[in-house]
């Protein structure tokens, strides 16, 4: 009965072994989709405010250009 017992317990570490093995890999591979989500959304974000920036910069010029007029 002790050489039954230590082939199933091997079996059933081997077993576990490999499904952490195939769970940690599918996580991982979850995390790099995820990640490049994230990182394209923020890539978006990034230049949308950037040319935002840029045209309240070119507003502020266009202000700043102008005569200032006198009060009347």
């Amino acid at each position: 009965m002790g050489y039954v017992l230590r082939v199933r317990m091997a079996s059933f570490f081997a077993g576990a072994a490999a499904a952490s093995f195939v769970g940690m890999y599918i996580l991982h591979q979850d995390y790099q989709v995820a990640h490049h989500s994230i990182s394209q959304q923020m890539k978006g974000l990034n230049e949308s405010l950037d040319g935002r920036i840029s045209a309240l910069e070119k507003f502020k010029e266009m202000e700043a250009s102008k005569p200032v007029e006198a009060a009347e």
